[in-house]
């Protein structure tokens, strides 16, 4: 995993949300694991509840305007999800948010992970834009930080 997201690429990546978030309201967080821990096998968690678990945890979900996204890649599965926040979601829904994920899936399948994920973000931007345009002062709720666990 370490050789597909070196520091470098990390960098770009938070450059990515960095110059996305200046165009809207919205707040990008983008996640990689390695792969789900023995007691997240044991209890037979899916990809998509451990995103859920990851939103959770982060907190991307307490933002002022419920614009927060999370990208979550499991990167043992190539598998990408998307949770948004409900002020981002009841506008894009489940299927746009998929076809995204399914995109990105196809980046990493062909050892793409950095464009996959820059793709993906230029993507959820046009979303967020659309939708929660920058206004004013726009305060930077979450790190742009990719976190890699």
């Amino acid at each position: 995993m370490r050789r597909a997201f070196p520091a470098p690429a990390l960098a770009d990546i938070a450059a990515a949300v960095r110059d996305s978030e200046a165009r809207h309201r919205g707040e990008i967080r983008f996640v990689v694991e390695g792969a789900l821990e023995l007691p997240s096998l044991w209890r037979n968690q899916s990809v998509r509840e451990r995103a859920l678990e990851v939103f959770s945890q982060l907190r991307v979900w307490d933002t002022e305007h419920n614009s927060g996204v999370l990208i979550y890649l499991l990167f043992a599965d190539r598998a990408v999800e998307i949770v948004a926040d409900r002020g981002i979601d009841r506008r894009v829904g489940a299927a746009e948010w998929q076809r995204i994920c399914r995109a990105m899936e196809e980046h990493c399948r062909r050892r793409e992970f950095v464009q996959g994920v820059k793709e993906g973000i230029q993507a959820i931007s046009s979303h967020l834009s659309r939708h929660f345009p920058a206004a004013g002062a726009n305060r930077n709720e979450l790190p742009d930080q990719p976190l890699v666990l």
